[in-house]
């Protein structure tokens, strides 16, 4: 059976963040991240986060090991009490894995915290883009990373066996003079297209301007500038422990629910 070739080109995403100089989502996702742990009353001692920008993740959490987000992870099981996959799963080959490899190297009871670009991310420019690329040229070239919608990687996360698994999600929106201003901003992101299967000749100018001009008529507000959404989905585990609450059995209810809200239990008609 031959095997795949894998979704990302390593070498080309780790060119495309050494030469990024805008953080200002990176920045969202580290004050949500801060924010949340706020929010869980724990006091977490050996923290590990997986990261592409490890300089600015190191800022946000000063006293967290760093990890590098390859294919293998550099963790050891059972070693730490939360794992922060930050802003980097949706470029994973394999998103499974690489949460079944955070879930192995947290305690029983220990806290997986991931963020990651969700579906929704973009969905004004990929669709300019796959118009103007099949208007001008009869086909199209892969551009956009195939994100996951918030179900099915609320799905992943029992998959990879976190227990108590939560998915949600929030937006930004930025504002941009037009399209092209947006994709110079993604380059400097370091989220330029660094697909393996992706074009290896520079887009076609007459391709851009077309996108640009559809993103204008489509979306473009009073001021004539644009919109950009970006959809953060945050996922939340936890390693599986005994200590956990744990749902009842069905028919295992010592009192009926029409008892306590004091109505009238009324049995459905049969056949």
């Amino acid at each position: 059976m031959n095997t795949p070739p894998p979704l990302t080109d390593r070498l080309a995403l780790a060119r495309n963040r050494a030469r990024a100089t805008a953080f200002f989502l990176q920045d969202a996702a580290i004050a949500e991240v801060q924010e949340r742990l706020t929010e869980v009353n724990r006091t977490f001692t050996d923290v590990a986060v997986v990261t592409g920008f490890p300089d600015l993740w190191a800022k946000g959490l000063p006293a967290a090991r760093l990890v590098a987000d390859d294919d293998r992870l550099t963790l050891t099981s059972g070693a730490q009490d939360l794992v922060i996959h930050a802003l980097s799963l949706h470029w994973a080959h394999d998103p499974v894995g690489q949460l079944v490899q955070c879930r192995h190297a947290l305690r029983p009871d220990g806290l997986f915290l991931g963020i990651l670009f969700g579906g929704q991310t973009m969905h004004e420019l990929r669709a300019c883009l796959a118009q103007a690329e099949s208007e001008i040229t009869g086909g199209l070239s892969p551009r956009v990373l195939p994100m996951g919608e918030i179900r099915d990687l609320g799905g992943l996360l029992q998959r990879a066996g976190f227990a108590l698994p939560v998915a949600d999600s929030f937006t930004r929106t930025v504002s941009y003079r037009d399209a092209i201003h947006l994709m110079h901003d993604l380059r400097a992101m370091g989220e330029a297209n660094a697909l393996s299967a992706r074009l290896r000749r520079p887009t076609r100018r007459a391709v851009l301007l077309r996108a640009a001009s559809l993103y204008a008529d489509t979306h473009a507000t009073p001021d004539g500038r644009i919109p950009a959404t970006f959809e953060f989905i945050c996922l939340t585990g936890w390693a599986p422990a005994d200590s956990q609450q744990k749902p009842l059995r069905p028919g295992s209810a010592a009192q009926k629910l029409a008892d306590v809200l004091g109505s009238v239990q009324q049995s459905l008609p049969k056949g």
